[in-house]
């Protein structure tokens, strides 16, 4: 640590340390953005062998021309679709058919050659809507998906006098994601900078403090943004859209806080020196620890997330950690550079001279350390209690698993889509495929004809099957009734449809997909199937959506108590004691089921929200877990400094007063940089910003403000088990 104070603080290393972060910036600038790689999470995302993968495959194995991405073309008719109408959607139908000159539209559902009755299929009960199918090609570019989109909406609205055009399914969805984040990264961009900058000017009242910390983040931004563009050009890994909004919070967060670490003891030491260098010297001595252990928890628990299983999970691991490595180097060289560059001048007008006592400028924290280490059975006990009344909330919070009720409720898909919920049975937006294999081939005797009957029988009376597409007995040939093959060409795999009678991403409908692959083997023996020759699988978005359940909640528990431990580990190093880092993790886990608690009880009722992104729960954790030990360790960190001078109830009340205002101002801005995201289109954002942002206020003010304090208090020198007793003594430090 000595070494790298000396040379963040050298006259000479410090403008050695700009101008190496100014090359390396300079140089990666002729590299590509991340945000020209940024995707939507893909097929991908589950492990190969997921049910709901294995019968996808399985699908596109024996049907290979059943592929290819879905657009749904909903008309909405203000009164209804009848045969005088029916007409403007004809002309859509004829262009997508034989007009068109896009060339990444696959097939498409001839409605203009059908006769009226048969249009009829295509209508709501209510006559209000109609839905056509159109498949676009496999693995388009997202910009050929957006352009295709667009230029059937702009057709179409040429065409439609009595009724409107709204594109949902995949296709949809798709492109509308491409339209929402076109500008949300530039709007999350400068409206972080500006609350940062406003934050920083009225918290510190200086202009040079405020615009310090920004270029740090100017400089780290660019670097961040380049390298992982020359990693996701070259495949190492994905970047997801949203993940790329939370890496901007979280470089700018974390950047700031460093900056705030460093100049808060750089003040400090201001006021015991002359020199700047020697000031810059002893602080970084004093801070550098516990960022780059701070820094190092954060890496570590991005890291563990590559553990998990699903795909979305593992693909933030990367992008977190390079993201965190590189905040962690500026927070340890360009940020004291800068400071020490400039000097005193930094706290222009309020500049710290040699003799002024640190403490009397602390005197709100200094009267909430003597309060707490007075009566810390009492603060520390009102704490505990609100937070856990906020975390026995955790019982009642519901988990959505339909991505479509992210995006904002005016988006075209999403209205589209709640128009065919409205408007058709639920269980219909999306059926569940069923495939029935056989290697031996499928004969379609009188006996298997039969028991094939029967298994259809055995769906319907499960207890949420409303239908099935199965057909007739005098339809069971290689063509069903809806032009559909039964069975593929080999004769080796039927298909049919599963529709639900509820909503098919509802709970009910993951657990009844559960239950029919518990069941698979006792369905076919019913049904006179020998399960030697017979197998079923379930696919289709239901499906997939009951593995990804079942995925989410395996890793989060595994993530959650790998990164708990490894922390806790990290904390044991770093406080060389066994005590102190249980109720540290212990105190930082009661925050995150906190929040997490708390933030449920205003989204149920006070923003009227139903269901939480199953996401949150983990991104929550591993953000709130991570970044909130970084203020346990400063606090710790101080204290057990200032007890080699003072008895721990002193050094406790000191450590809260100096390390208070730049801990409550850290813990501040960081809250609300996150809490940017809340102005995001995607409501998977805003409730991770409102989470992570009340969790960083708590960790800030009331577990490290009061709760931790009062734990250091009562436990005295046991704090520090094993270690020796601290052998203080009665010399006051300089700056008392």
């Amino acid at each position: 640590m000595g070494k790298l104070a000396k040379f963040a603080s050298d006259r000479k290393g410090v403008w050695l340390i700009l101008i190496v972060w100014v090359v390396i910036a300079g140089l990666l600038s002729i590299g590509p953005s991340a945000n020209d790689y940024t995707v939507n999470t893909g097929e991908n995302d589950l492990p190969k062998e997921a049910q709901s993968v294995l019968a996808r495959e399985k699908v596109s194995e024996y049907f290979s021309d059943d592929g290819g991405l879905l657009a749904l073309l909903v008309f909405k008719n203000q009164t209804e679709w009848n045969e005088s109408n029916v007409s403007e959607v004809d002309q859509v139908s004829l262009w997508l058919e034989e007009e068109t000159e896009l060339t990444t539209i696959d097939s498409v559902v001839p409605f203009h050659q059908f006769p009226y009755h048969v249009k009829e299929m295509f209508v709501s009960e209510d006559g209000s809507t109609i839905v056509l199918p159109v498949m676009l090609y496999e693995n388009l570019e997202m910009a050929d998906i957006n352009n295709t989109v667009v230029e059937i909406q702009e057709y179409s609205q040429s065409v439609l006098e009595s009724g409107t055009l709204m594109v949902t399914g995949p296709a949809g969805i798709a492109s509308d994601t491409i339209a929402i984040f076109s500008n949300a990264d530039l709007v999350l961009l400068f409206s972080t900078i500006l609350l940062v900058l406003i934050l920083l000017i009225i918290i510190y009242r200086s202009p040079l403090l405020a615009i310090i910390p920004l270029v740090a983040v100017a400089f780290t931004y660019q670097i961040v943004d380049r390298v992982l563009g020359l990693f996701a050009a070259n495949e190492v890994f994905v970047i997801e859209s949203q993940s790329l909004s939370i890496v901007m919070i979280l470089l700018f967060g974390a950047t700031v806080d460093y900056s705030l670490f460093v100049f808060s003891r750089f003040r400090e030491q201001l006021r015991l020196r002359e020199d700047k260098h020697e000031a810059m010297k002893e602080a970084v001595q004093g801070v550098a620890e516990p960022i780059i252990f701070s820094g190092g928890t954060v890496f570590a628990a991005m890291l563990v997330l590559l553990l998990a299983q699903y795909g979305p999970y593992q693909n933030f691991a990367p992008v977190f950690a390079i993201t965190i490595a590189i905040v962690l180097l500026a927070g340890i060289t360009l940020i004291p550079a800068l400071f020490t560059i400039v000097g005193r001048r930094s706290f222009w007008p309020f500049i710290p001279k040699v003799g002024e006592k640190t403490l009397e400028k602390n005197r709100f924290w200094g009267a909430i350390g003597s309060f707490v280490t007075k009566k810390p059975l009492f603060a520390g006990g009102l704490v505990l209690i609100f937070l856990l009344i906020n975390a026995s909330n955790l019982g009642n919070i519901q988990y959505s698993f339909n991505i479509i009720q992210s995006f904002p409720e005016d988006m075209n898909s999403r209205v589209g889509f709640e128009q065919i919920e409205e408007s058709f049975p639920a269980g219909e937006l999306a059926p569940t495929t069923v495939l029935l294999e056989n290697k031996s081939g499928f004969t379609l005797t009188e006996e298997e004809i039969v028991a094939l009957e029967n298994l259809n029988e055995e769906f319907l009376q499960i207890n949420g099957v409303s239908s099935t597409t199965f057909p007739e007995r005098e339809q069971i040939v290689l063509e069903s009734s809806q032009g559909q093959r039964l069975v593929n060409e080999t004769g080796q795999a039927l298909t049919f449809s599963l529709i639900l009678s509820m909503n098919p991403y509802h709970q009910e409908s993951l657990d009844l997909i559960d239950y029919l692959n518990s069941k698979k083997d006792d369905l076919l023996v019913k049904s006179g199937l020998d399960i030697d020759h017979y197998s079923l699988y379930f696919a289709g978005e239901t499906a997939t959506s009951a593995d990804i359940r079942a995925i989410s909640d395996r890793d989060t528990w595994v993530v959650a108590f790998v990164v708990t431990f490894v922390i806790l580990v990290m904390l044991i190093f770093h406080t060389r004691s066994v005590i102190a880092p249980l109720y540290m993790m212990a105190t930082i886990l009661l925050s995150f089921v906190s929040a997490l608690g708390f933030s449920w009880f205003f989204f149920e009722y006070v923003f009227g929200f139903e269901g939480m992104s199953y996401r949150i729960p983990l991104y929550s954790f591993v953000f709130l877990v991570a970044l909130g030990v970084d203020y346990n360790i400063m606090l710790i960190s101080r204290i057990r400094e200032e007890n080699r001078h003072f008895t721990i109830k002193e050094a406790t009340q000191r450590g809260v007063a100096l390390t208070g205002g730049v801990i409550s101002s850290a813990g501040l801005i960081l809250a609300a940089t996150f809490g940017v995201l809340m102005t995001q289109p995607i409501l998977e954002l805003f409730m991770f910003g409102f989470i992570v942002s009340i969790g960083i206020l708590m960790d800030a003010f009331l577990i490290r403000g009061m709760l931790v304090p009062s734990i250091v208090t009562l436990l005295k020198d046991w704090n520090w088990w094993p270690s020796k007793k601290q052998n203080h003594n009665q010399v006051r430090s300089h700056n008392e």
